[in-house]
């Protein structure tokens, strides 16, 4: 009950860490695969298989495409390497440049534990269809997560509203969670005329049972008269609504806090929701700890 409360019931007041010394080796790779669910199916094998690196994550094809267009500009050669590169993946390989994927890799450990299961992870992609695009795509897929935040801020200045929100689902949940949150986003922006709108998703954590799934999102509000925070909150509600409808959890690590208060009688018993209520009541009935998150009778 207390593990997972949120500061609902105090605060930590010390804390052990444990401390690892630095890998001898560490090594990126990056995989392109024909299409979103092809990349699913490998991610979960390597996890089942028991073989999967240090990380190990699944980039839409929206989010590949929204990666490319962020590289710097072309010097000619590197304009005919490209055009080189096309030619083998949509000519040779018959890759849809709509519809891959990519993965990307981070190897941790000694030389020769690293080159061991990457030479696995390897032969799996090789069976899936999948094809190694090198350690430097890698490294730079890696680079757009820590700096998509800096790029949402920039947006603001163009009238762009984005943010992410994530989830967790079963392995058999997760191709139709992430289509049907898509689909929903998408025919809600249409309804409200937003014409200009992104949704990408990405698998970023995996575990034997299933993976931890992330939703970037992202409109222009030029021409919309409603609040764009406002409006952004009210399609994120209902895209939560349809990540738990789809089988997936109403947080995976961002927690519930004030945001995702509404959905909790969904995800826990009646039982349970009293048991915890009961708890708060007698060891902060003023209400002090937890900044009012994750707890608020009134949204019970």
């Amino acid at each position: 009950m207390v593990l997972g409360s949120e500061g609902s019931f105090g605060v930590v007041t010390e804390a052990t860490l444990k401390i690892r010394p630095l890998p001898a080796c560490k090594r990126y790779g990056s995989l392109l695969f024909p299409d979103f669910e092809t990349g699913f199916a490998f991610v979960e094998k390597v996890t089942r298989e028991g073989c999967k690196p240090a990380s190990i994550r699944l980039i839409d094809n929206e989010q590949f495409l929204f990666g490319q267009s962020l590289k710097a500009q072309e010097t000619f050669a590197e304009r005919m390497s490209k055009i080189a590169k096309i030619f083998y993946l949509t000519k040779l390989c018959q890759f849809d440049l709509k519809r891959i994927c990519l993965v990307t890799l981070l190897y941790e450990g000694d030389f020769e534990s690293v080159d061991r299961n990457e030479k696995k992870v390897l032969n799996f992609a090789s069976i899936c269809g999948g094809i190694s695009t090198g350690g430097a795509n890698g490294e730079r897929g890696y680079i757009l997560t820590f700096v998509i935040a800096y790029i949402r801020d920039f947006g603001l200045d163009y009238r762009c509203v984005a943010e992410s929100f994530e989830t967790s689902c079963p392995w058999d949940k997760t191709m139709s969670l992430c289509r049907n949150v898509k689909n929903r986003l998408g025919l809600e922006c249409r309804r409200r005329k937003i014409t200009h709108f992104l949704v990408s998703c990405r698998g970023t954590q995996t575990y034997d049972a299933g993976a931890g799934i992330y939703f970037y999102f992202a409109f222009n509000y030029t021409n919309i008269t409603e609040d764009p925070v406002a409006l952004y909150s009210e399609l994120e509600h209902l895209a939560r609504q349809e990540i738990m409808s789809s089988g997936g959890s109403l947080s995976h690590h961002h927690g519930v806090g004030k945001i995702r208060q509404i959905f909790l009688p969904q995800t826990m018993s009646k039982a349970g929701l009293s048991s915890f209520l009961a708890l708060k009541n007698h060891f902060d009935p003023k209400n002090i700890f937890g900044s009012k998150n994750l707890y608020q009778e009134s949204k019970m």
